[in-house]
């Protein structure tokens, strides 16, 4: 049985979710998210709760049982407050800003590095040392962070390069003479 499938996702309010087909779509205060479910699960909209359960006792029905459910309440969680990371810039003369819709890094490298900033979601510098990345898609958030962490990844001697907010980084020691 699944632990995370038997659990109901709530709808706070202001959070609509419709049904059709194999096609859940929720909307909400921040937006719209749509997610098709496989044929092997069943999803139903009862009393302001989604349930998700399964179609039959096969193995990929269990699999996809715990991960539909954990999708709707992603799209929930979405539309309702959004998704949030936060990257800090370590390194003399690291630093980023905004320019229209391009994020301009200066990471020691020979040039500046012009990131350009997909469509649904937002990046915004509140310092020179810090990125915020947000939006409504957590796979789209996520992966535009890593993208721009790609680009100088923290070192184990300095420390330097492009961290997550309170991300441990293994420190190694130096040579010794």
């Amino acid at each position: 049985m699944s632990r995370i499938g038997k659990q109901p996702v709530e709808l706070p309010s202001g959070v609509e979710a419709s049904i059709s087909g194999q096609t859940v779509s929720v909307k909400g205060p921040k937006g719209t998210r749509e997610f098709t479910a496989t044929d092997d699960v069943t999803i139903s909209v009862e009393d302001g709760k989604v349930l998700v359960e399964p179609r039959g006792k096969s193995k990929r029905a269990r699999q996809q049982w715990g991960m539909s459910r954990t999708q709707v309440a992603n799209l929930v969680t979405g539309v309702n407050s959004g998704f949030k990371k936060e990257l800090e810039i370590q390194g003399v003369g690291y630093r980023a800003q905004m320019q229209g819709s391009k994020l301009v890094l200066n990471l020691g490298l020979s040039h500046d590095v012009n990131f350009e900033v997909p469509e649904g979601v937002t990046v915004t510098c509140p310092k020179q040392t810090e990125i915020v990345v947000e939006g409504i898609d957590q796979q789209l958030v996520g992966q535009v962070a890593a993208n721009i962490r790609e680009w100088r990844r923290p070192e184990p001697y300095k420390g330097k390069g492009i961290r997550y907010k309170g991300e441990y980084i293994f420190r190694k020691e130096g040579k010794k003479k």
